[in-house]
Formats: C-alpha cells, sequence, structure tokens
C-alpha cells in the first residue's frame, strides 16, 4: 500500500512539475495583459479633467431608452472626447467662441468654426452648449454638430434616432446630443424641458 501511495504522489509530482512552466507562464501573460490594460486606463485619463469630472453630477447615459449598443458607444465617445470642456475655459482656449446664441431649454452657445466642413466627427462637436447653474457657472450640458445646409443631410450617429434640424434659420444641419444633461424628451430632441436659464 505504502508502494502505490509514493508511486502516485511522484506520478502527481510530475504531472504538476510538467505542468508548472505552463501555468506559471499563463499567469505571467495575464498578469502583464492586466498590467498593460490598467497602465493604458490610467493614461487616458486627463488630469486637466479630473476635478471637472469630480464636480459634474454625471446620469448614466442608460436613462435613454431604445438605443442600440453602438449609438451608447457613441454618445460616450462624445462626453468622453468633450469632459475637458466642463471647464469653459478650456473650451475658449481650444478656439471655442461664445456666438450669442442663447435659447430657453437649450443654453449658451459656443461655435468653434475652424472646425466646421462636411464630417461628421463624434469626438470634434462644432458647437458646446452651456447653462449656468444655480451660483452662476457655466456647465456644459450638450454638445451640438453643425454641418453646412449645402450639403445633403448628414448621416449622424448610427441608427436613425438622431434628428438633423435643416430649418433653424442657421446656414447649418444642427443636431444636439444631450449627454452632459439628461434630457427627458431624448437625447438628440433640440430642446431639452430640464434647461431652464439662469
Amino acid at each position: 500500500m505504502k508502494n502505490v501511495s509514493n508511486s502516485a504522489l511522484r506520478c502527481n509530482r510530475k504531472t504538476f512539475a510538467s505542468i508548472q512552466p505552463f501555468t506559471l507562464l499563463l499567469l505571467l501573460a495575464f498578469a502583464a495583459l492586466c498590467f498593460t490594460s490598467c497602465k493604458k486606463e490610467a493614461a487616458e485619463i486627463n488630469p486637466e479633467v479630473a476635478p471637472a469630472m469630480a464636480k459634474a453630477k454625471l446620469f448614466n447615459l442608460n436613462m435613454y431608452t431604445g438605443l442600440s449598443s453602438t449609438l451608447q458607444m457613441e454618445l460616450q465617445q462624445a462626453r468622453a472626447a468633450t469632459a475637458k470642456y466642463q471647464q469653459i475655459n478650456n473650451a475658449v482656449k481650444d478656439g471655442y467662441v461664445d456666438i450669442n446664441v442663447v435659447a430657453e431649454n437649450m443654453g449658451f452657445h459656443y461655435m468653434r468654426t475652424s472646425i466646421v466642413d462636411a464630417s461628421f466627427e463624434i469626438n470634434r462637436p462644432e458647437i458646446l452648449v452651456y447653462n449656468n447653474d444655480h451660483d452662476g457657472n457655466p456647465k456644459l450640458v450638450a454638445v451640438e454638430y453643425a454641418i453646412p445646409l449645402d450639403l445633403p443631410r448628414p448621416e449622424g450617429f448610427t441608427g436613425n434616432l438622431d434628428n438633423w434640424n435643416g430649418n433653424s434659420g442657421f446656414p447649418f444641419w444642427l443636431l444636439h446630443a444631450w449627454v452632459w444633461e439628461y434630457n427627458p424628451e431624448g437625447v438628440f430632441n433640440p430642446t431639452n424641458p430640464n434647461v431652464h436659464l439662469h
């Protein structure tokens, strides 16, 4: 019985010894992957944005119902690309200018004319829409895309929910995306009943 037991133990040691380097290799590869992912995420966090993001009361974009996962991802991209503009000074520094368009249920519009062209780019909205909080501080509430009106209606976001407006009185196809302030009438509705001028 002792011989059988010792024989089994030797067999298990051999099997363990033969698997151990492979297992160790897998563990090291997994650890390297995790480290690389964490490093990548850390690199994507802009220290300039952190204070603004901490102050911003973010709602979950999942509150908008009926959106595909692709559209949800695109809206997240729009939010991530404009996070630094929670601080209006960053927007002004990057060329966004107050165009004196102030509207109830929208806000104050800042436009970057140098990027207005025929291309719809999720991460480069031509207009940022702000509203003042109760203390008078500007708060980013929406992004807006502007494509010259003499071009065909833009394709825009995935699906057919985006509501491009070509009848605003401005020479642009316009599209609001309420990625910073929840809009109960829909993410692409031009006006938001939750936004009141202050």
